[in-house]
């Protein structure tokens, strides 16, 4: 694509785990893959949230793109390896705290932040992607919300999906959790802003997108930001609060159950 690599890239690794940001005139691009579906780690959680304060902080910076790479995935939620490895109820909060960390980050941006989803979606994924102003998606990108089945709930990002798509909409994702809902279904929904047929017109339309928010002026967006997010503020105490909710239900017999056999 047209992105350059900037000198303050996290992992260039690609074999392994990585976040980077990197710019192009105006616009700054945070990156995230994991060859096992693009799952996410606390430490990738950590990391893509780390990159939005900076570009969030960076005054050059008008708009900011999200993406993933690595997979036909765009985003396989929580990483159910980690997820098995957590003992301890702390351990559990801190790592659902990852996800209401950088929904809650998205919310306070000064700048309108896109996301490309260029494959299907999971879980925490799908809060992430709720949480951007503007979604742009392929065919493929499906999206399910598989929490129901491994014994927990979709608890720290259902503020952010609900926001988005509605109760009603919430509701039909958390409850239908082995289904996939299709990018149809979720542009009528609102979760994407549009959906087109291929990667390459995928690409143009995010070069149009992102070139037309940063032609915006930055204290509008900036004021227009808040007018969406407006009576949000609760969400730092709400998403805490989901999280421990979250982490709870992770550690009883159910799901430790469940997770065995995955």
């Amino acid at each position: 694509m047209f992105y350059k690599e900037s000198e303050f890239d996290y992992f260039c690794n690609y074999m392994s785990p990585y976040v980077k940001h990197f710019r192009e005139n105006e616009i700054g691009i945070i990156e995230f893959g994991n060859a096992k579906g693009n799952s996410l780690p606390k430490n990738l959680l950590e990391q893509i949230d780390y990159e939005l304060k900076t570009l969030n902080s960076d005054s050059s910076v008008k708009v900011i793109l999200l993406k993933s790479e690595l997979s036909k995935a765009f985003c396989g939620g929580a990483s159910f390896e980690e997820l098995k490895q957590l003992k301890s109820e702390k351990e559990a909060i801190d790592f659902f705290m990852g996800f209401a960390n950088i929904i809650n980050t998205i919310r306070k941006l000064d700048k309108f932040i896109v996301i490309r989803v260029h494959g299907k979606v999971v879980g925490g994924g799908v809060g992430i992607v709720a949480a951007c102003d503007y979604a742009i998606a392929n065919q493929h990108a499906f999206v399910k919300l598989s929490e129901l089945s491994i014994g927990i709930g979709p608890f720290v990002i259902e503020p952010a999906i609900s926001r988005k798509i509605g109760g009603t909409g919430f509701n039909q994702l958390s409850l239908d959790s082995e289904s996939w809902k299709s990018p149809k279904w979720l542009y009528e929904k609102g979760l994407y802003n549009l959906i087109v047929d291929s990667n390459e017109t995928l690409d143009l339309e995010i070069e149009e997108c992102l070139k037309r928010f940063s032609n915006y002026s930055s204290i509008a967006s900036k004021n227009l930001r808040k007018l969406h997010w407006k009576e949000t503020k609760h969400w730092e105490t709400l998403l805490s609060k989901n999280a421990k909710i979250t982490a709870s239900l992770l550690l009883k017999k159910d799901a430790q159950k469940i997770l065995k056999t995955m």
